[in-house]
């Protein structure tokens, strides 16, 4: 029986479109899964498509290269397969019965030939995930084999193979189909956090979060870590910072930790497509605190969002990284900045989302280690942030900004040693919906225009900025005044309030205008007042 083919339709003509296709369609097939197994089993496929799709673009330029070169297609055959031309490239090999088209063509099963008996669509997909590990040693271990469970409806899997199938990514230019696919990716991881919530806030930051940042810190060079990397955000937002601002992504080498299986091989999944070596990410998960992989290396960027507020942790009472004191037992925020402070480089900096309770709290001893933390001059910057930016949380959040030298040089032309910016931005932001706030893209660039012109980096250069106080905003302090407050660095307490605007009427005039109307306020109270009594004295006649 000849293998079945299908029409292919033209791709949605909006993002938004494909976006919301993909996700409606994705979303038939979680009936009987688990959400966990129904994210990898999507995020493998988009994966699956993605490295299809590259390999299918890079092996016909091979081939128009090598006909333009005027050899024949025996010599082409000869020459086509070679790994190096797709690797050297930044592309996976993929075998000819794990690629797109193949699985396809038998997206309703593939019937028995000869001595080979018949397999169904789960079946395929599973044995295409191991061709590509195989063929591709930085993948080894790191792609969902779960397609041909008992709990996987092979009817809809074969529908949801036609509906990627449907979509045509071509690549318009460099770094197109790979910018797309890594789109519908990150659309896909959002959209998971936002169905699982508190559970997808383990590999899920908000974008606009993840941008602040980014946008403060300016990476464009180096080592940037992530010692509880998620689905590896940080570090995607990092390589788009860098192609935004004309950088090469070569010149920055991630390193990353994460102790959930199934969230590692996400985040592994995720640099892949968006073209990042996801090499130091490390061979397996693990627990950053019982082992941290990179332990020799020191950063020059971190960038965390790190479990809020963890009760049980591995907590070893010895470990060096405890130079500011021993974090309780029963909150590991402290750990987690202590860990951060222990890997930065000199010269290095780090922008960490932590609790709001992180700011000012003084049970079991952690108001000596923040005193400690300030003290040695560590903290470059505090923003607190608006509220509902998180689903998975209800708890209110901030961001710590570390700097291992805030002294004049290569980090700014400003001496900002014993000081400390304070950024209340809890007023920024907009509703996507009900449930969940963003910071626009003014709000994130306020917020790091303001940081860079407080230090007078080059980005402040380039747009002429100057830094000044701004009351209910922002606000330079110093150490004896955070010694003062007792170490506390929660911003509101530092910056004051907003200025009232003047609306320009004289002071005398808005009082006679403001009594007026109370009085009326008042009579129009005591008219209602006696409305009521009287209908009340009715029901009761």
């Amino acid at each position: 029986m000849p293998p079945r083919t299908k029409k292919e339709p033209s791709a949605p003509s909006t993002m938004k479109e494909l976006k919301d296709t993909l996700w409606k369609a994705a979303d038939r097939l979680r009936g009987s899964l688990s959400a966990n197994q129904y994210k990898d089993v999507i995020l493998g496929l988009v994966f699956l498509k993605y490295v299809s799709d590259a390999y299918d673009e890079r092996r016909e330029a091979i081939h128009a290269d090598l006909t333009a070169q005027d050899y024949d297609e025996e010599q082409i055959a000869d020459l086509i397969d070679d790994p190096e031309e797709y690797q050297g490239y930044g592309v996976f090999v993929v075998p000819p019965t794990a690629r797109w088209k193949y699985l396809a063509q038998y997206a309703k099963g593939k019937p028995a030939e000869g001595s080979e008996s018949a397999k169904n669509i789960g079946q395929l997909i599973d044995e295409a995930m191991d061709l590509v590990m195989k063929a591709n040693p930085s993948l080894q271990g790191t792609l969902p084999r779960l397609y041909n469970k008992d709990n996987i409806d092979q009817r809809r899997l074969g529908e949801l193979i036609d509906l990627f199938n449907s979509t045509k990514f071509s690549r318009q230019g460099e770094h197109r189909a790979r910018d797309l696919m890594g789109e519908v990716y990150e659309y896909f991881l959002g959209n998971f956090a936002r169905s699982e919530g508190k559970r997808g806030g383990e590999f899920f930051t908000p974008p606009s979060v993840v941008r602040v940042i980014v946008e403060v810190l300016e990476p464009s060079r180096g080592r940037v870590y992530d010692p509880c990397c998620g689905s590896g955000g940080m570090f995607v937002q990092t390589e788009k910072f860098i192609y935004e601002h004309n950088g090469d992504p070569k010149d920055i080498a991630i390193y990353g930790q994460e102790s959930l299986e199934e969230t590692w091989r996400m985040a592994k999944m995720n640099l892949a497509i968006h073209g990042i070596d996801n090499k130091g990410l490390g061979a397996r998960w693990g627990d950053t605190f019982a082992r941290d992989q990179h332990a020799d290396v020191q950063m020059d960027y971190v960038m965390a969002n790190p479990p809020f507020n963890i009760k049980h942790w591995s907590r070893n009472t010895e470990d060096p990284r405890w130079k500011f004191g021993v974090p309780p037992a029963t909150n590991a925020n402290y750990a987690w900045i202590q860990h951060i402070l222990h890997k930065l480089a000199p010269g290095g900096s780090a922008g960490v989302v932590m609790a709001n309770g992180s700011m000012s709290s003084n049970s079991n001893g952690e108001g000596a280690i923040r005193a400690q933390i300030v003290e040695a001059d560590l903290v470059s910057c505090m923003v607190a942030l608006p509220t509902q930016l998180f689903r998975s949380t209800g708890i209110p959040v901030c961001i710590w900004f570390f700097a291992k030298d805030k002294r004049a040089g290569k980090h700014g032309t400003v001496d900002r040693s014993g000081q400390v910016l304070f950024i209340d931005a809890r007023e920024l932001g907009y509703m996507v919906d009900r449930a969940e706030r963003a910071l626009s893209d003014e709000d994130i660039a306020r917020i790091a225009d303001t940081y860079h012109a407080w230090r007078g980096t080059r980005s402040a250069a380039a747009k002429n900025l100057t830094y000044e106080d701004i009351p209910g905003f922002c606000k330079s302090v110093g150490l004896p005044d955070m010694k003062a407050a007792d170490y506390t660095l929660t911003p509101g307490r530092y910056v004051g309030t907003a200025e009232a605007k003047d609306d320009g009427e004289p002071i005398d005039d808005k009082i006679q205008r403001l009594s007026k109307e109370l009085l009326s306020a008042f009579d129009e109270s005591a008219r209602l007042e006696k409305v009521v009594r009287e209908q009340l004295e009715r029901l009761h006649g």
